[in-house]
């Protein structure tokens, strides 16, 4: 199969859950409203690329390359994100729903994460140094030999981190977090 080469261009309300995606690498592409749900981005670049209003749940993204992607108002439901290609992976996330999804052993460093729901994600062994968690729910996320130094996590919500378990020097909590921080403890805090 011939791989195609697509460079700024709109892609606006097309449905890939019946013909995926072409593969291939996009470069400076817009996505709108589109449903990608299902499909498989097997093997496809996105470099300097936008996801707006996108249903990208239960993708296959083994050796997808995201490179300096950002996601906006997306759904984006069981995801591995660990089968991605590593190589310049870089992406944000703002309004997002990244429920149920897997970051393992990933490099987030630097990451946004802006008013989305990131509950029951793993974050086991990945390093999220220097990300902020700006008015995020992470309910019943799990964070686990991460790296979680300097780490913003003052306005994220229903956290639960086991700071014995993972790196986490200057990362930065507000005191309305602190419970979530003593939870292996299973002391009553009122």
């Amino acid at each position: 199969m011939n791989k195609v080469y697509i460079e700024d261009q709109s892609f606006n309300n097309k449905d890939f859950t019946i013909d995926n995606l072409s593969r291939g690498e996009y470069d400076y592409c817009k996505f709108t409203n589109c449903d990608f749900s299902n499909s498989n981005l097997t093997d496809i670049e996105f470099t300097e690329c936008e996801f707006i209003d996108c249903n990208i749940s239960m993708v296959k993204l083994t050796n997808t390359a995201f490179r300096n992607i950002r996601f906006k108002s997306c759904k984006m439901l069981g995801l591995n994100y660990e089968d991605c290609n590593k190589f310049g992976f870089e992406v944000s996330f703002k309004n997002c729903i990244l429920n149920h999804s897997s970051f393992f052993e990933c490099n987030l460093k630097k990451t946004l994460f802006k008013d989305s729901q990131i509950q029951e994600v793993d974050f086991t062994k990945s390093n999220l140094s220097n990300s902020i968690f700006k008015d995020c729910d992470l309910s019943r996320a799990i964070f686990e030999n991460s790296n979680l130094e300097k780490v913003d996590f003052r306005t994220a919500y229903n956290y639960s981190i086991n700071l014995n378990l993972n790196k986490s020097k200057k990362a930065k909590f507000s005191s309305n977090g602190l419970a979530g921080l003593l939870t292996q403890y299973n002391i009553i805090i009122e």
